[in-house]
Order: C-alpha cells, then structure tokens, then sequence
C-alpha cells in the first residue's frame, strides 16, 4: 500500500487568522489604502463611535504591505500551531484579541497622532508565549527569562535610535500580554 499524504487544517484559528490578514491586506491594496483607514488600524477617534471599540481589535489584521504580512506571518504561522496545540484554539484567539485591546487602547490614549496597523504584537506575544510551553506550575524558563531580556532590550534600543516608523510599544505590550498569558496558562490543559 502507498503512503497517501493529504492536507490538513492542523491549527483553525491560526490559520482563519492569517487568512484574515491576508484578506485585509488585499480589501487594503484595492481600496488604496480605505481599507485600513475604516477597519484596520487604530487611531484617536471618538469613544462614542463605534468604529473606534471595533478598530481596538481590527487593527492586526491591517498591514501596511506585502512585506509587513509576510514578516508577521512567518512568526505567526511558525508559533500559532504549537501554542494551539497546547492551550486550545479559544485560548489563542483570547490571546490575540487582549493583544489586539491592549495595544490599542495604549495607542489611542498615548499616541493620538499616530495610526497602528498590524500583528506585530501578536507575533511578539506568540514568541513571549511559546517560551512558557513545557514548564509546570512555580517554574520561571531561563528561556523565558532569556527571551524577555533580549527581547525588550532590543526593542527599547530600537525605540530610542531608530526613527523606523515601527512602533515598538505595539512590541513590548504584545509581549506583555504573552508573558502575562504565559503565567496564567501554566495551570491550565487544552480547551
């Protein structure tokens, strides 16, 4: 008998979410950039609009041009399906959704002028995550611990030096949430 190799759809929210990022991108690219303007990005608007309480979780699925998405994604695609498998499709989707409000909700209060598109926090939040996946609970990973200092020093060095137009507060609060998320996962199983 042949080994027959077949497709599978091995992480639903993972996967659902990269196609909404890639379906962003494209209403993006043929609206000439309306599209992140009305859906996804988030900017100082009205609290009484609700377009604004929408956009605080749109705004990763925004990317600002193929070599933002691509970027994104490769972490995406690479960590999402282990931290699935882990944690469970509900808890990934909480996980991207906090770091969607979060890094919103900063943006809106602290940066009014500035507009924030992409899932960059999430990939940040994905990697603080994944370092949490083989650790019990009362355990602190060195890997962590490793991850976090690299991780928050570059982005505080590239903060201060570089005028990159990449905002490194999304970074560092996507972080947050994963680490965050890290800790309180331990004691849980798979949905």
């Amino acid at each position: 008998m042949k080994n027959k190799f077949k497709i599978r759809f091995n992480s639903p929210a993972v996967l659902i979410f990269a196609i909404l990022c890639l379906g962003a991108l494209a209403a993006n690219l043929m609206t000439f950039g309306g599209a992140n303007r009305l859906l996804f990005s988030t900017y100082h608007s009205s609290l009484l609009n609700p377009m604004t309480w929408l956009r605080f979780f749109t705004h990763v699925l925004g990317h600002s041009g193929w070599p933002h998405l691509i970027n994104n994604m490769m972490y995406i695609l690479l960590l999402g399906p282990m931290l699935e498998e882990k944690y469970g499709w509900k808890r990934v989707v909480t996980v991207i959704l906090l770091t969607g409000f979060v890094t919103g909700m900063i943006n809106w209060l602290f940066f009014p002028g500035i507009a924030l598109c992409g899932a960059s926090g999430v990939c940040f939040a994905f990697i603080l995550l994944s370092s949490f996946t083989g650790v019990k609970e009362g355990e602190i990973p060195v890997t962590f611990l490793l991850v976090a200092i690299l991780y928050l020093g570059q982005q505080i060095y590239q903060g201060l030096a570089l005028n990159d137009n990449v905002s490194q507060l999304a970074h560092i609060l996507g972080g947050i949430v994963g680490s965050i998320a890290g800790f309180a996962l331990v004691k849980h199983k798979k949905a």
